[in-house]
């Protein structure tokens, strides 16, 4: 086996221990963002050592014309919204891949407000040029909702330094609304109201104010633990200072998985996971939390629970196409998951084990860890195991912490 995989002995159990969460970096960048917009001093705690939030801290404070934002997608679109409201001259680039996850709907709503934005090579897609910001009397602007939440939380940030501040009418369906929800608690924390009513999101012109802001642990990386203690023959974890009224929308995992063999109890320390008994079906729209289908397909693969699943739209342009990658890998142990009008039913492993399970990740740190839980039921390589580090670099050092590598 080489340098390039790590390879998780088969077990059943694995130690109970308190465990340490990354900070949440969907938190961290927008309060980065918005203390950069108050020109803050004050102090943003328990910043997570994430790579997509150590990129936005060392972006924010680089003087170079190119700033290359890696695989961050939430920093790419935070930062073409922020550079053009503070009249800044910047190229914005990334990896091949950022090259192909699209930002025109961002650009030409900024575009429409005053930014002045080029594109350096493809029409559409990243790398682009940001040449300052003229206003406009623009003050109410229209944008798809089922697009990228990250979409309407960059304008959403730097609304209140417009001269009318301004009113974003989203069409269509919604999706991921817990982000947008928490970009205004973010934004109120800093002094500046929005309302999110129906359809409508409006936002008058204000100012942000400098304040303090500790970042919550991150329940995207929770996911993980949950989906260990599902698999896992009686195993059980705490999780340090999860809260069930977090303002991240994929908290709603603890709910979750009371249907695929995990309770919660929250107590002073955080939530304590247990194991408890699964149904044979699970249905779930992903709309407001994708991060979490990549994690709960495995779970259902793997424990023989039918599933449906809607919402999956967004997965096709992260990091990879998310849907694709799942596909090849949950085959690679006899599980499968295709479409039919428009969702998403998984069938189960009929028997789940194997000697030797190498799982590809597809440069996608949530691929790495969404399939490493697989180690319950036997032997499993996860190929580029660094990748985890864009969002939760003690991942593995955590699994060796209960036996796990």
């Amino acid at each position: 086996m080489s340098e390039e995989s790590i390879l998780l002995p088969s077990t059943s159990n694995f130690d109970p221990k308190i465990i340490q969460l990354p900070a949440s970096k969907s938190v961290a960048n927008r309060a980065l963002i918005v203390h950069a917009l108050a020109k803050g001093k004050s102090e943003i705690k328990n910043l997570s050592e994430a790579r997509d939030t150590q990129t936005m801290i060392r972006l924010l404070h680089s003087d170079s014309e190119l700033l290359d934002v890696l695989d961050a997608g939430t920093t790419m679109r935070f930062l073409t919204a922020f550079l053009a409201i503070t009249n800044q001259h910047k190229i914005l680039t990334g990896t091949a891949r950022m090259k192909e996850r699209p930002i025109g709907i961002l650009v030409d709503s900024l575009k429409s407000i005053g930014a002045k934005i080029s594109y350096v090579e493809r029409e559409g897609f990243p790398p682009i040029k940001i040449e300052g910001f003229a206003a406009t009397e623009v003050k109410e602007i229209k944008m798809r909702g089922d697009v990228s939440s990250q979409y309407i939380s960059a304008l959403m940030m730097v609304a209140p330094l417009l001269k009318g501040g301004l009113k974003i009418n989203l069409e269509g369906k919604i999706g991921s609304k817990p982000y947008i929800e928490m970009t205004l608690a973010v934004m109120k924390h800093f002094g500046a109201a929005g309302e999110f009513s129906a359809n409508v999101i409006s936002i008058p012109p204000q100012k942000y104010k400098d304040a303090t802001y500790s970042i919550e642990p991150d329940w995207s990386a929770a996911s993980y633990w949950y989906s260990l203690v599902a698999l896992s023959k009686n195993s059980s974890i705490t999780l340090a200072g999860l809260k069930p009224d977090a303002i991240q929308g994929d908290s709603v995992i603890w709910k979750i998985m009371q249907s695929l063999g995990v309770n919660t109890t929250f107590n002073e320390e955080g939530a304590v996971l247990t194991k408890a008994e699964y149904s044979n079906s699970f249905e779930y729209d992903f709309t407001h939390c994708p991060d979490l289908a990549q994690t709960v397909a495995v779970v259902c693969a793997a424990k023989g629970i039918k599933a449906k699943f809607t919402g999956l739209e967004s997965l096709k342009i992260k990091e990879t196409d998310r849907v694709k990658a799942l596909q090849v890998e949950l085959s690679k142990f006899g599980a499968a998951l295709y479409e039919v009008d428009n969702v998403w039913i998984l069938e189960p492993a009929p028997n789940p084990e194997w000697d030797h399970l190498v799982i590809d990740t597809y440069e996608d740190h949530r691929m790495a860890m969404a399939f490493a839980p697989l180690c319950m039921l036997g032997k499993v390589e996860i190929k580029d195991p660094s990748v985890v580090n864009k969002s939760y670099p003690g991942f593995w050092n955590d699994f060796r912490k209960v036996g796990l590598a």
